[in-house]
């Protein structure tokens, strides 16, 4: 039989080879565009990631700067303090003080019994505590400028009291760093706003919370946890979760709250607390100390009380709610007879002190003392979302 020929000729051969060669050349080329979109692609996403994380870095420097300190204070140990040793250290954590911070805080006339030391050296080891806190960017430094102290101001957390007219009368809500005492006689709305509060604080920092646990020492019984599952419910929030961030301390007497606030450091520490709340302050120690002989030492630890509470607001940066309990005085015959019990002494060391009244079924709250804010008052009603404005009260009792 003849051959049969081949139907491709050898010019066929060679086309369909230079065809598959700028096949492969074309595809080699795209996949050359194809990387370098894709790397043109990665570098856009690239920069948009680094662009959020920039934005968060700067509206996050509080939080980064809380996260530095919190490093810093668990690097830190006692006998890091100049001029203290293992016998001092162990005397410091037999009376109780733990930390530098614990130290930093103590009185000066407490720490010197605790330890069986003079006044002289307990001064030194709390200067001592103070200057390594500042050394490690803790503390402020003693002397800053205005504009800085501003700055630092405006970079408080506050927190909200569930209600925007009462948030309006505190520029904002309670401020931590300082200490809000909050008078007015019975049913005037003081516990009702600790209770607000107790969930508005837990919630995140964009809600007006200072995401974080609450501590609540109860000297007169009032608190009701039944009251806290009611205002987080009615305002859509987790009462399971909401009552696990409170921390409820019932004291029983005026010695046991000198010594829960004198540890209060611990427990703040303890429950990653940045809200402090003392329902009532004077409570039991009116009730111990009666008659005008034990007046005077009832004022001093009051006084004691008082600026440990203070100091500790500063240095753990906490926001710290006092109530107090109202007096009459049956010689004003103009004006309101109500005053606030403790005197001179819970009045200068309150760093903001507001007085609540009832108006019908209102209640009203007024500033008194403050070192910046106007002395005007706001108009706020309670209901089943604790403190809330009149327009929503009005409202939901219609509904």
């Amino acid at each position: 039989m003849r051959n049969k020929k081949s139907t491709y000729s050898t010019s066929d051969i060679e086309q369909s080879k230079k065809s598959n060669s700028e096949n492969i050349a074309d595809d080699s080329a795209d996949d050359i565009v194809d990387k370098e979109e894709e790397s043109l692609e990665l570098e856009k996403v690239e920069e948009k990631e680094n662009t959020v994380m920039d934005n968060n870095t700067e509206t996050s420097l509080t939080t980064l700067s809380e996260q530095s300190q919190i490093n810093d204070l668990t690097n830190l140990e006692i006998q890091d303090i100049e001029g203290i040793g293992p016998t001092t250290a162990k005397k410091l954590r037999e009376a109780g003080i733990f930390s530098v911070m614990d130290l930093a805080v103590a009185a000066v006339e407490d720490l010197a019994v605790d330890i069986n030391a003079s006044k002289e050296s307990a001064a030194s080891f709390i200067m001592a505590a103070q200057k390594l806190l500042r050394e490690s960017d803790v503390l402020e430094k003693e002397f800053i400028t205005a504009d800085t102290a501003l700055k630092k101001r405006r970079s408080l957390l506050r927190c909200s009291t569930g209600s925007s007219m009462l948030d309006d009368l505190f520029l904002g809500g309670i401020e931590t760093q300082a200490v809000t005492e909050l008078y007015g006689e019975f049913g005037s709305g003081k516990s009702q706003i600790c209770h607000t509060m107790c969930i508005t604080a837990g919630q995140p920092v964009e809600s007006g919370g200072l995401n974080s646990g609450i501590i609540y020492i109860d000297t007169e019984g009032t608190f009701r946890p039944e009251r806290l599952e009611q205002i987080s419910s009615s305002r859509n929030v987790d009462p399971v979760r909401a009552l696990q961030n409170v921390a409820v301390c019932k004291v029983y007497n005026s010695a046991h709250l000198e010594l829960i606030v004198k540890n209060l450091g611990k427990y703040i520490d303890d429950y990653k607390a940045k809200l402090v709340v003392v329902d009532s302050i004077i409570s039991l120690h009116r009730a111990e100390f009666s008659g005008r002989g034990t007046l005077a030492d009832r004022q001093q630890r009051l006084n004691s009380i008082m600026h440990k509470l203070l100091r500790i607001s500063e240095i753990y940066n906490v926001a710290i709610i006092v109530t107090n309990q109202v007096q009459s005085a049956p010689d004003t015959f103009f004006g309101d007879p109500t005053k606030p019990t403790g005197g001179n002494v819970i009045g200068h060391a309150s760093t903001y002190r507001v007085y609540l009244r009832k108006s019908g079924e209102n209640r009203i709250a007024k500033m008194i003392d403050s070192p910046y804010h106007p002395y005007s008052e706001v108009r706020f009603t309670i209901n089943e979302k604790g403190t809330d404005n009149l327009d929503e009260g009005k409202k939901s009792k219609k509904e």
